[in-house]
């Protein structure tokens, strides 16, 4: 029997001891389709394709790969029906080349011997990797290209396994825009070749952009599948939060904040060849959006800030008195929150309670004792506040939802109760919830009085956050915004881009 689908997962069941995280799911995928998998935090779409990847057993239901059902016992057992997964986090390793990652434990073999042909493991890279469009040396070590490339590498990898299904989990978290758009266009150059793709994004505007049809779950259960064409961002929310209860990603006018002296002063601040003459003030109470391209330096900026690197030249004063590095930000109420939570603001093999109380020890300890009572109280009031969804404080951070990572990130923070937030990226990977959650969170941090510094490449979320707005281009601060005064994204963007707006010069914040 013929089936216009390369997948079909029916009434798949899946509980981790009594809690049931599936309840009967069903999924399919069109061959040479690219299909979205969405849902907020919790929601089941990960558990779901750990079981079509191998990594879990489901309990029930049923899996149908080209009309036969099979038994994905293990991630050999997936890659053998043809099942390939790229992860956020690359799997790749750096200090090996292109063509060595790309055939990694499959790789060919000399006739009649162990040994490794490594002539023909370049050649066969170098046709991957010219089917795919891209001119990468098979040679060259993967640490020495672009994130852009490395995602192609990646992708290379799986189509030399003979991929015909390729799941995509948030593949363009790290990627420049121009990478983006090249990594759409190989990707529906793979679908029209046949591949079929699940496509597992948070990016809304990306997903009706680029995928062909969208499933949407909550709650464990499959609410929405539905032809891309036919949906629209509101749709998508709504069916990921319920009838009733939603996201408000709307900026807010704050009103005019009280004319305080400014907490922070940058002034020609030198950092390499990209921040050339950077000069900018934050005042208590006020979230300022610092907006700018990829790679424009905006995120050494923040670090700079914080002490994790020296400028060359110019002047960061806190509170009126110069920062002279890390521990001195730290203790007088500076706080980061870094674009790579997972290799910067987390310790994933530790527990969530270690991870919030780890940057508060001075407060928590005394003659070397912890004050455990003091420390679990301000964790269990995190864990509330933030709406961290853990099954206790003692799960390992690694477990967690990347939202809930997030959640983490900056309540470790807040315990500190800091008189500076610098949140670089503080969405990325999150879902919609979990993404008005800390917009709100923030909010709140600044009515009682903290000032904020946001760095973000989703033009919505500085729209939505910010009371101002400094645009970053040319390694300088070209123009500062009052957010009331921009009527929509597309005039951010173009003040990004290097176009004027309005008829304001550009000044120093």
């Amino acid at each position: 029997m013929t089936t216009s689908h390369i997948l079909e997962m029916s009434d798949i069941a899946k509980s981790f001891g009594k809690i049931p995280v599936l309840k009967r799911v069903s999924f399919n995928l069109r061959r040479g389709e690219i299909h979205a998998l969405m849902g907020g935090n919790g929601a089941g779409k990960s558990t779901l394709m750990k079981i079509l990847t191998g990594v879990y057993n489901r309990d029930g239901g049923s899996v149908r790969i080209e009309g036969a059902e099979v038994e994905l016992h293990d991630t050999a057992a997936a890659e053998r029906a043809g099942v390939a997964m790229i992860f956020q986090e690359f799997s790749l390793i750096p200090t090996l080349t292109v063509a060595q990652n790309i055939f990694l434990k499959h790789e060919p073999r000399l006739p009649g011997t162990p040994f490794i042909n490594n002539a023909e493991m370049v050649r066969r890279s170098r046709d991957l990797l010219h089917k795919l469009g891209v001119d990468i040396d098979p040679e060259a070590p993967v640490g020495s290209l672009s994130v852009g490339y490395m995602q192609i590498v990646e992708i290379a990898k799986a189509l030399s396994k003979q991929a015909r299904i390729l799941v995509m989990d948030e593949p363009t978290s790290s990627l420049s825009e121009a990478e983006t758009e090249a990594l759409f266009a190989l990707v529906r150059r793979l679908r029209d070749d046949g591949l079929s793709v699940v496509y597992i994004s948070h990016r809304m505007a990306e997903i009706l952009e680029l995928c062909d049809r969208v499933t949407v779950m909550r709650d464990g259960q499959t609410v929405l599948t539905e032809d891309c064409a036919a949906m629209s961002v509101e749709h998508i929310v709504d069916a990921m939060l319920g009838a009733g209860n939603t996201a408000s990603f709307t900026w807010h006018d704050r009103g005019e904040l009280p004319d305080a002296e400014p907490i922070l002063r940058v002034r020609n601040l030198k950092l390499d060849t990209r921040i050339q003459d950077v000069s900018f003030d934050i005042r208590p109470g006020e979230i300022v959006g610092l907006a700018g391209l990829m790679g424009s330096g905006r995120s050494e900026i923040a670090e700079t800030i914080f002490g994790r690197q020296s400028p060359v030249s110019g002047t960061i004063e806190f509170d009126g008195k110069p920062l002279r590095g890390q521990a001195d930000a730290i203790a007088r109420g500076v706080a980061l929150v870094p674009e790579d939570r997972r290799k910067m603001g987390l310790v994933l093999d530790h527990s969530v309670r270690d991870n919030i109380v780890l940057p508060n020890l001075d407060r928590f300890s005394r003659h070397l004792f912890m004050r455990d009572g003091a420390a679990m109280t301000t964790v269990n009031a995190t864990i509330r506040d933030l709406g961290i969804k853990t099954d206790g404080p003692e799960k390992l951070a690694r477990l967690l939802s990347g939202g809930n990572q997030q959640k983490i990130v900056i309540g470790k923070w807040l315990a500190r109760n800091p008189r500076l937030l610098i949140l670089d990226e503080p969405t990325i990977g999150v879902d919609v919830g979990a993404k008005s959650e800390i917009v709100e969170t923030v909010r709140a941090m600044a009515d009682r009085g903290m000032a904020v510094l946001v760095i973000s490449s989703e033009l919505e979320e500085i729209m939505a956050i910010s009371d101002r707005i400094l645009v970053l281009h040319g390694g300088r601060i070209v123009q500062q915004m009052n957010r009331r005064d921009v009527a929509t994204e597309e005039e951010l963007h173009h003040a990004i881009q290097g176009h004027r707006i309005h008829a304001s010069d550009a000044r120093h914040a």
